[in-house]
């Protein structure tokens, strides 16, 4: 019987190829950690979103967990961190200024050429994901292009791609250690004029910087120790902070823990702690019952400065000039001895004669790019000025709102020595107030210098690169 009449399909005659399968071609497999990341990545370039809430909102909504959500951290949190190096790199491997990329093709050369570099996924991987997401992004007449950078890119390891691209560390040894740690120069340098050290503590300072840190918690006082916060999350209590646990890199959300999620706990860094509770360990004669944090957002030292308050009969106000960070004060406050202000500190319009002032002032965040791994390439030295005069002011306010005899801590989450001594040395020189030495208040933190001052390190605490400094109004 012929095969067309019994409704069977005919072979395709020998010597001729079968024909082509009518509809649309199947879309490529599309892995959902690479997608992530590259729509984070995305995000922080065109909309410049905070690459760690945005990962966190993504992997939410799109219920992402496990392996997948390890791995799009990785490289979200790598791409960023690594972005100057990696465009140099890239750079190297096309024909036109990077200007001129597309800024999807570059979101995607970036995401690649950091899996070619430094993780072990295997080349072929690495190269035909990207691809296959440049194709979908940016359209198909993108795909050799990106297919052909990355197999330049691949043609070398990170450390050879160094060795050709890095500046010599015989003339520059400041931009050497900058390319090879992914910093812009502008920052490293920062980081050797603080140290005093253009060398070997310079590179540790600064790979320590480019290595993704511990998560830090910190205990509420009154509520559970650090001991037993520990043993509910398997961490270990940290070396300094008496309210400390530290886990490792890569344990998944804090947010999801059960202590955190019961406000026994919360995220923040050791430095930050050793810093709210250097402020209150400050000998004081007199009263000891008004404190006040004059920049309170989003809150995580307003709440360990409550809850000590609330365990030593003292009160806190908290001011914050961004209504919804006053907001976010509000809720990580509530149920402790806490008022909110919505005020500019600077011109607060509270009651002179507080006990104790912490400032936490506003600044660049070098000390933090550990935690923030797109800041590092966001933040520009014209934003240094400004942020200076900002913190004179404040810290010159706080110094009028304490009563004779209080103290002020000044606090800012950066090495940089104008947003740090210099801050200091020129409000102290017109208030004429007494510095103390704040390396008696850091009890058991090795690798404190000479003081009077403190400045924390990754390198050499763990911490971020947290500034204090203590004044008493003479």
């Amino acid at each position: 019987m012929n095969e067309h009449r019994r409704g069977r399909p005919a072979r395709p005659q020998r010597g001729r190829p079968a024909p082509r399968k009518s509809g649309p071609r199947r879309p490529p497999h599309e892995d959902p950690a690479r997608r992530v990341a590259l729509d984070v990545l995305r995000a922080v370039r065109e909309r410049d979103a905070y690459a760690n809430l945005e990962l966190s909102q993504q992997l939410r909504a799109r219920r992402i967990s496990g392996r997948d959500a390890g791995l799009a951290t990785e490289l979200t949190y790598g791409a960023a961190r690594a972005q100057g190096l990696l465009d140099a790199v890239i750079d190297a491997c096309v024909d036109r200024p990077l200007s001129q990329v597309d800024g999807v093709v570059l979101d995607c050369l970036r995401l690649g050429a950091y899996q070619l570099l430094r993780t072990r996924i295997p080349e072929h991987a690495s190269v035909t994901a990207t691809v296959d997401l440049a194709r979908a992004d940016a359209g198909s007449h993108t795909a050799g292009f990106v297919n052909a950078v990355l197999r330049k890119v691949s043609e070398k390891d990170e450390a050879a791609w160094l060795d050709e691209l890095a500046p010599s560390a015989g003339t520059d040894a400041i931009g050497n250690l900058a390319l090879r740690t992914a910093h812009p120069r502008w920052i490293a340098r920062a980081f050797a004029e603080s140290l005093g050290d253009k060398g070997p503590e310079l590179e540790a300072a600064l790979i320590a910087d480019d290595t993704r840190p511990d998560v830090h918690l910190v205990a509420r006082p009154g509520e559970i120790s650090a001991d037993e916060l520990a043993a509910v999350t398997g961490g270990e209590v940290a070396p300094y902070s008496p309210y400390g646990v530290r886990l490792p890199a890569g344990t998944g959300d804090p947010g999801e823990l059960e202590p955190v999620r019961e406000r026994m706990a919360s995220v923040q860094d050791e430095g930050s702690q050793l810093c709210a509770v250097a402020a209150t360990r400050v000998p004081l004669e007199g009263t000891d019952e008004r404190w006040l944090d004059l920049c309170a957002g989003p809150g995580g030292k307003a709440t360990l400065l409550g809850a000590l308050a609330a365990v030593s009969g003292a009160t806190v106000d908290a001011v914050e000039k961004a209504p919804h960070r006053a907001r976010l004060v509000e809720k990580a406050t509530d149920g402790l001895p806490v008022t909110v202000h919505v005020a500019d500190g600077r011109d607060s319009g509270l009651r002179p004669g507080y006990d104790r002032v912490l400032v936490d002032a506003p600044c660049t965040g070098l000390g933090s790019l550990r935690r923030r791994p797109e800041a590092r390439w966001r933040r520009q030295p014209s934003d240094v000025p400004e942020l200076v005069k900002l913190q004179d002011e404040l810290l010159a306010a706080a110094l009028d709102l304490v009563r004779p005899g209080g103290v002020v801590t000044y606090v800012v989450c950066s090495p940089h020595l104008a947003e740090t001594e210099g801050v200091v040395a020129d409000v102290v020189r017109k208030a004429k107030a007494q510095t103390l030495d704040a390396r008696e208040f850091f009890d058991g933190v090795p690798q404190l210098g000479d003081g009077p001052y403190v400045q924390l390190w990754p390198h050499r605490h763990g911490t971020d690169a947290m500034f204090c400094a203590v004044l008493r109004r003479t």
